[in-house]
């Protein structure tokens, strides 16, 4: 296991529940099931000597039921424009090879649909997030205006991947997905978007 990896960037999280996803308070997804697509820009990263700055990543994960009760079926992206070896670092790291907050996650995963290479784009525009994941997904998120005005937070929910950082509660202005035998069209449905920072411990 590598010990000397860090990632901070932006993190990107929409799926099919009703904003805010009750799944990040360990309750039941609105639907029954929760299909939710991850993003993370890595502003600035590194694993051991290999410099991974400006890459995306991508997951997408399938809970037939409660997430803490069922397992996962997910599927991994990750950004054309890394090279072998910066896929091999990423791979490590989003598979939970390396430690870190990806190895806790990996205990809820019971099947691996795929891991592959493939244009990434997003975009964060003042309260607006976007990301488009190949031909196979596209989402847009825009932050809940507070009842005093400013952003939505929540602080420190159960379910959390961008863990010590206050989520801003969003709703999908589209969300689209179809790979590996998982397909989802939404709108106004759940965002989060918020900072993040992974290590090994």
């Amino acid at each position: 296991m590598a010990n000397n990896w860090k990632l901070h960037g932006s993190y990107f999280e929409t799926c099919n529940c009703e904003a805010a996803c009750p799944c990040s308070f360990l309750g039941p997804p609105t639907d029954g099931y929760c299909t939710v697509l991850v993003g993370w820009h890595i502003d600035r990263g590194q694993f051991e000597s290999i410099q991974l700055d400006g890459l995306n990543v991508g997951l997408v994960a399938h809970s037939p039921g409660h997430m803490l009760e069922t397992k996962w079926k997910v599927a991994l992206y990750l950004d054309e424009r890394a090279s072998e070896e910066q896929r091999d670092a990423l791979t490590r790291i989003y598979s939970g090879k390396a430690g870190g907050l990806m190895e806790h996650v990996a205990g809820f995963i019971g099947e691996v649909a795929g891991a592959r290479s493939v244009p990434i784009e997003y975009r964060a525009e003042g309260r607006s997030r976007s990301i488009r994941i190949g031909n196979v997904g596209a989402a847009e998120i825009e932050a809940i205006e507070g009842g005093a005005g400013g952003e939505t937070l929540i602080h420190n929910p159960p379910l959390n991947l961008a863990p010590g950082e206050p989520l801003v509660v969003a709703r999908s202005k589209q969300y689209r997905y179809a790979d590996y035998d998982m397909q989802i069209e939404v709108t106004n449905k759940n965002g989060y978007y918020a900072p993040f920072t992974y290590a090994p411990a």
